[in-house]
């Protein structure tokens, strides 16, 4: 009985420790991405994609071997919540900035703080909040590659037809969605080609295997293409089993030829 006792001791403590590992994680999950209407004239178009920071603190693990490689960045939501300093959540972008142009859209815990000065950080530090919104870039040869955001739907407050209206109607379309979900809203006629997410947390904790979300993916649907993050923080409790922490760079091409 006690060797029983002493031999689960061992395996929770191990268990443990695993699960803090997988939390605080600084995995670059590297992918690329091509589409036969991705516009030739921009060649390959680079994102460095981060969601659900929540507490957590950006480590120069994840900044230092992206810079030079990433065109953009996009924040997906859950940048920070309740109880984490306005002066920390300024310190991440500021680290997040080295990378490159930062995007934002909103996610549910963002709306915990006070969002107003929130806001007003982002607009101190040049950061693009993409709130039923999008930015439009354009190649020398006219092609455009219109990137769109969607405020956060657990409040409804997103508006996918603004978006849809900022951006241009014949230009290559990636949304930037808090919520997976938002893919219930996509029509094909949108052709809106690539959706970047997280909120899920890839479902965060698995117990044998299960857990209520899915772990984080690259979907391929009818309507679009999703990726959904695991995320780089972690809600409630500060702990991963199954669904290690992650961030994304995400490589855009026109090439569809299969790589020998």
């Amino acid at each position: 009985m006690v060797i029983t006792l002493v031999i689960l001791c061992i395996f929770g403590g191990c268990l443990l420790i695993y699960m803090i590992r997988e939390a605080f994680l600084n995995k670059i999950i590297e992918q690329e991405l091509s589409f036969p209407d991705f516009p030739q004239s921009l060649g390959k178009v680079s994102i460095f994609f981060i969601s659900d920071i929540h507490r957590r603190k950006i480590s120069e693990k994840v900044i230092t071997p992206t810079i030079g490689k990433a065109d953009i960045v996009i924040i997906g939501g859950d940048l920070t919540e309740k109880g984490v300093s306005l002066e920390k959540v300024k310190a991440n972008l500021m680290k997040l900035k080295q990378i490159g142009p930062v995007y934002f859209v909103w996610g549910n815990n963002d709306y915990e703080v006070d969002y107003h000065k929130l806001d007003a950080i982002l607009l101190e530090l040049g950061i693009k909040v993409l709130a039923n919104t999008a930015v439009t870039f354009e190649s020398a040869e006219g092609e455009k590659l219109s990137l769109l955001g969607v405020d956060d739907l657990s409040q409804e407050r997103d508006r996918l037809d603004l978006a849809l209206m900022d951006a241009e109607e014949t230009g290559f379309k990636i949304l930037a969605s808090h919520f997976p979900s938002i893919t219930e809203k996509i029509l094909p006629d949108h052709k809106i080609r690539l959706v970047l997410s997280g909120h899920t947390h890839g479902g965060q904790i698995h117990i044998l295997g299960y857990s209520p979300h899915e772990r984080g993916k690259i979907k391929i649907l009818e309507n679009t293409t999703i990726l959904i993050s695991n995320g780089y923080g972690t809600t409630a409790i500060p702990l991963r089993l199954g669904a290690p922490a992650e961030c994304h760079l995400i490589t855009i091409n026109g090439n569809t030829e299969k790589k020998g």
